[in-house]
């Protein structure tokens, strides 16, 4: 469901909040929003067995505020993270922050 930009606003503010919860390694209510719940099922849903989940969920928080910063109209779920789903073109993908491993002459470069 798309909202509007005012209650995007105030939604990703309340992401962010229950994202730091999460980060901190404990929930500080009992009581939450259906979108919330929504959030933390998804989460929940995904096999993060094999990562580093503190990492994970930051690199997670910083995407969905981009999403939105670059006109998303509703928050990214963390499937849709993981699925690349978020991204605005299908097949293309951020340069490599270094250059493959085994690169001739990579050490030379420093």
């Amino acid at each position: 469901m798309e909202l509007s930009a005012y209650e995007l606003e105030a939604r990703l503010h309340q992401f962010n909040r229950l994202i730091q919860e999460l980060l901190r390694g404990r929930l500080h209510r009992n009581t939450f929003q259906p979108w919330e719940v929504e959030i933390l099922l998804d989460i929940e849903s995904c096999d993060l067995s094999n990562v580093n989940r503190r990492e994970l969920l930051q690199r997670y928080q910083k995407a969905a505020n981009r999403y939105v910063e670059r006109g998303g109209r509703t928050l990214l779920k963390l499937s849709e993270y993981l699925a690349g789903k978020h991204r605005p073109r299908p097949g293309v993908q951020a340069a490599p922050a270094a250059g493959p491993p085994g690169k001739p002459g990579a050490e030379s470069e420093k």
